[in-house]
């Protein structure tokens, strides 16, 4: 108990709160390029559907294994291991709105639009949470300053792609999927921050990606898709996106069970500013990249008005 009482210390102290949330979107934003690499390397064809989301469950269920055994050797949580069958199903609940349903319109997005562009409008989810948040949360509410610093940080994510033909064509399976993803990563959130009253994070979060992991591959499969193939750096680039994953749902579930929800969630206008730049050193992707001298510190400026209160 005191080692727990210590963790909750450390994690409710802002400085370290803000910087594991930047770590979280440093991971994430790097997810962006590697799983557009993983569909050349694991030669994942973009009509490929079902290939596409055993590709994805096969990493969330690895990166949900990874978790519950990090927290086995952590002995994280021991005081909350017995939950009840309801508890249970909410956390499967979360698992299928946080992973199985987020990620079958996410993987399907991507293979069908830039992770630049994917990475931008990922970044909608900051605007869902918030607002979702402010319905859900009496403490939560959106107050014009927060507002203020969620725009900011949004003008910032459209400033660091934007050039003369970087294009801004809308089309269902690209961009319309992954505007529907954010939505169900919002209220992952609002679920996710509720659960955390009862149950301890890492078991959350462990369990969550582990199950909507299976469901995933379990649906990919059963439609004809193949369970990935390839080099073996492919193996090594999918450890480390069940890797990044454990850590950064891990770290994220914790932040969330001590902060509000848009305090955190505003932090994710990072990832479309490090997917953006790896977008570009890794797969050569186009974009204006003096535009990050601009959005930088539009998003620092965002997060900090938001923080300020």
């Amino acid at each position: 108990m005191k080692e727990l009482s210590q963790k909750e210390s450390i994690l409710k102290k802002p400085l370290v709160a803000y910087s594991l949330a930047v770590f979280c979107t440093l991971l994430w934003g790097s997810a962006f390029p590697s799983i557009k690499l993983g569909y050349q390397l694991f030669n994942v064809a973009q009509q490929d559907v079902p290939s596409i989301i055993a590709f994805a469950g096969s990493r969330f269920t690895l990166a949900g294994i990874l978790v519950l055994i990090m927290r086995l050797f952590l002995r994280a949580g021991s005081d909350k291991n017995h939950l009840s069958v309801k508890q249970w199903s909410q956390i499967g609940l979360l698992g299928l709105l946080q992973t199985t349903a987020v990620y079958i319109f996410f993987y399907i997005s991507l293979s069908y639009t830039t992770g630049a562009k994917g990475a931008i409008l990922n970044s909608l989810s900051v605007f869902f949470s918030a607002i979702l948040a402010h319905f859900f949360f009496s403490n939560d509410k959106i107050s014009r300053t927060k507002l203020i610093g969620i725009l900011l940080g949004f003008v910032a994510v459209i400033l660091v792609n934007y050039e003369v033909g970087f294009g801004f064509d809308f089309s269902l399976k690209g961009e319309g999927f992954m505007i529907i993803a954010t939505i169900f990563v919002s209220l992952a959130f609002i679920v996710s921050k509720r659960l955390t009253k009862f149950a301890d994070p890492m078991l959350i979060a462990g369990s969550q990606l582990a199950f909507g992991g299976l469901i995933l591959l379990i649906i990919g499969l059963s439609f004809g898709g193949s369970f990935p193939k390839g080099p073996f750096k492919a193996y090594l680039l999918l450890l480390y996106l069940a890797s990044l994953s454990a850590i950064a749902f891990s770290v994220w579930t914790s932040l969330l069970k001590y902060h509000n929800v848009s305090t955190i969630t505003v932090y994710n206008f990072l990832v479309p500013v490090v997917g953006t730049f790896l977008s570009v050193v890794i797969l050569g992707e186009k974009v204006f990249q003096i535009q990050y001298l601009i959005a930088l510190p539009l998003v620092a400026i965002g997060i900090y008005i938001v923080n300020k209160e």
